[in-house]
């Protein structure tokens, strides 16, 4: 493992003749070393699951400059449903437009429990235009990337809101249209320029037509944005009446479950850091320098913007007043914690701050700081943090990141079916990185749309990982049917107890484009454990093209098997005995099957249709005094199913002659167990309880009830089965 020695962190290249090669760079000309003594960490274990734990606490231990997973509080926010605004509207996002989206989810039965507000709310302007002024019509990522944030309070869109304007009966109402609308003429104006930037690369003698066209859209995009009030005398200074704190304020008031509301910033502020002489900090413009390593990875949007415009970097030695400044006023204003992108900027702006290490030190001692006194020391989501400056110097207090790139609800580059190959892309990206950050961070496998035409496979694999689950829905576009298969009504979700990883017969293969191997993740249940299976084929990365493209010839229906003993149980203490039984029930949440297996059992072999996949749950059968084989599944609408058990003992009733089963499970909808036998009675809810039908199936042995949710009881049923 690469690891960090005095100035210098180090890295893994391919070296040649299968020998890997170590790189170690100070990301400064004027810090240098000719030898190092404790460059990389090399482990050894027969397990890779263990191998991970056991190298982290020994780099733990060695350096003392992060901590562990295990030793850190993780937000709340980990086992509830919430809502970012990013895919709905990008950078148009405005208070009226999120207020509409946080009422739809209401009216539709699933009440989000936090409310992450992205890029777009923030006080940026450009180089070229007035220095106290917002920049104007942004709507994608990308056209924001060379503005400075020249203030810490919200933008214009934000102070303008006064309190009551949308719990009144004349709150204003809002066009689920226009954020569309503006979006693709957007996405129109970035493949215009895309086609004059390789025209122009191509040596086209006259490409007067393309930078027409690219002026005709970007003239049509303003148009649709329309005259807007520029009133920039409105200043909030987090007065509960208007701003920010304002909108915060209503918003919870109207919405009782809202428990958290996140803002997005960038490492450095904005994209572009903080605007010289803007604010009371010493900021400067520091020009980018890209690392040999990453310059010989694929292009990026965000890397190509960065370079371009340079970094406002505050000097290190005001990191603390930094952070403070920007989240004193954030958390005075509602909020309760903050998404931080762009973590890996540091890199390239660190030739005058002592190298990239020293750098990283100082800002993340100083964002640490911040989010340990002003959102409770839990109250941040780290993305675009895969690098390990980060994972060694950064995690001290951060506990949760996001573990791969983002949602894509369409290929930027154009192919009609990257549409598809995309999603793959995403979930193997998270489920791998998750082996490597696992340890030290909560892995995050990020928003996604509840409407797209693969959402029902990203909602799978979210159902499973064990972090929190959110969307990015627009307004008005829900599928409310596919959210409450993993979402209680109440907003709390059925959680894996661990993070999801690759099983062992995966972590050496290619599931995106070796046309066999499908994608297997395990995970753990409170009383049971769970596999889903993905067919992931059909992209991944091209070193010549430098990029990731599709495979069509890998895009078809894969062939696999699924066994018991793909779960690591020993991962966590108290699943260990669960793996130790002598027999599983194991039910198939898509095709709705159920039978038994031991782990002397041959593989259950399944053929997966592409961007498709089956989720196994897996749960030891007991053996009750009648000799009764019994196991529960939980409710089977849920992707999770195993996740709405909350409790489950059981007692037997000598005078009698009679076991019974007690089962508290949280939820609404089909409860399903496996059971050998009839039993005599089921009854319901402990003290009050009264008798409850339900069907029992001789050949496969499922057992069914159907159950309501019990708002006084917080959604939960306790059912009793007596033999």
């Amino acid at each position: 493992m690469p690891i960090i020695e005095g100035k210098f962190r180090s890295a893994l290249h391919p070296g040649v003749d299968g020998h890997v090669m170590i790189c170690a760079e100070s990301g400064s000309t004027r810090v240098r070393a000719s030898s190092f003594d404790k460059i990389a960490y090399v482990h050894i274990s027969d397990n890779p699951y263990n191998l991970m734990k056991e190298a982290y606490s020994a780099i733990r231990v060695h350096t003392n400059t992060f901590k562990l997973l295990e030793e850190k509080v993780v937000p709340s926010l980990v086992d509830k449903f919430g809502w970012c605004t990013w895919d709905a509207f990008y950078l148009t996002v405005e208070p009226v437009g999120i207020w509409h989206g946080v009422r739809e989810f209401a009216e539709g039965g699933i009440s989000p429990r936090f409310l992450i507000i992205d890029d777009g709310w923030q006080s940026i302007s450009l180089d070229n235009e007035d220095p106290l002024e917002d920049a104007k019509n942004l709507v994608l990522g990308g056209t924001q990337m060379t503005a400075r944030l020249y203030r810490f309070e919200e933008c214009q869109k934000f102070r303008k809101y006064k309190r009551g304007t949308m719990l009144g009966p004349e709150a204003p109402s809002f066009d689920p249209k226009k954020p569309k609308l503006l979006i693709a003429k957007a996405i129109e104006v970035e493949h215009a320029e895309k086609a004059l930037d390789k025209a122009i690369k191509s040596g086209v003698a006259d490409f007067s037509e393309f930078v027409l066209t690219v002026e005709s859209l970007k003239g049509e995009l303003n148009e649709m944005f329309g005259c807007e009030d520029s009133d920039s005398s409105i200043v909030s200074n987090g007065c509960i009446d208007i701003g920010l704190k304002a909108f915060t304020t209503d918003l919870r008031t109207e919405f009782k479950g809202l428990d958290d509301i996140f803002v997005w910033h960038a490492l450095c502020g904005a994209w572009g850091g903080v605007r010289p002489g803007a604010t009371h900090l010493d900021s400067k413009i520091v020009p980018v320098t890209v690392s040999p390593g990453l310059d010989g990875t694929m292009q990026d949007l965000a890397v190509v913007k960065i370079v371009e415009g340079g970094i406002g970097l505050v000097q290190p030695e005001q990191a603390i007043d930094f952070y403070d400044s920007m989240h004193s006023y954030l958390a005075e204003a509602g909020i309760t914690g903050v998404k931080v992108d762009v973590i890996h900027t540091l890199e390239y702006v660190s030739e005058e701050y002592g190298g990239r290490v020293e750098l990283a030190e100082a800002y993340y001692d100083g964002l640490s700081r911040s989010v340990a006194k002003n959102f409770n020391g839990t109250g941040l989501i780290s993305s675009m943090q895969q690098c390990n400056d980060f994972f060694f110097l950064g995690t001290k207090q951060i506990s949760i990141g996001r573990v791969g790139d983002d949602f894509w609800f369409q290929d930027p580059n154009g192919d009609p079916m990257g549409v598809y190959w995309l999603q793959g892309v995403h979930m193997i990206h998270c489920a791998y990185n998750s082996m490597w950050m696992g340890q030290i961070i909560q892995p995050d496998w990020d928003m996604f749309q509840s409407d797209h035409c693969s959402a029902t496979y990203h909602a799978a694999s979210r159902a499973i990982c064990g972090g929190p689950v959110y969307v990015s829905d627009s307004v008005g576009g829900h599928n409310f049917d596919l959210i409450k298969k993993l979402v209680f009504p109440d907003g709390t979700i059925p959680k894996c107890q661990h993070f999801a990883l690759p099983t062992r017969d995966c972590l050496f293969k290619n599931p995106l484009f070796d046309n066999k191997t499908i994608l297997k993740i395990w995970n753990l249940n409170k009383y049971g454990g769970v596999v889903g299976a993905f067919n992931c084929q059909g992209a991944g990365w091209d070193p010549k093209e430098q990029r990731i493209k599709g495979y069509s010839e890998c895009y078809k229906p894969m062939t696999g098997s699924v066994h018991v003993n793909d779960i690591e149980w020993d991962q966590r203490a108290e699943a260990y005995e669960m793996g130790e039984a002598e027999e599983f029930a194991v039910y198939l949440n898509q095709a709705e099957t159920l039978f038994a297996m031991t782990s002397e059992s041959a593989s259950f072999e399944m053929t997966i249709e592409p961007s498709s996949f089956e989720i196994f749950s897996f749960v030891p059968i007991k053996i009750l005094k009648n000799n009764t084989r019994f196991a529960p599944f939980g409710f089977t609408n849920m992707f999770n199913c195993g996740g709405t058990i909350q409790e489950m003992d059981y007692f037997e009733d000598e005078d009698a002659d009679q076991v019974c089963l007690r089962i508290k499970v949280k939820g609404e909808g089909q409860f399903l167990a496996y059971s050998s036998s009839l039993p005599k009675k089921c009854f319901m809810n402990g003290v009050n309880e009264y008798e409850v039908a339900f069907e029992w199936f001789t050949e496969d042995g499922k057992l069914i009830l159907n159950l309501p949710w019990l708002e006084e009881y917080g959604g939960e049923s306790e059912v009793s089965f007596v033999f």
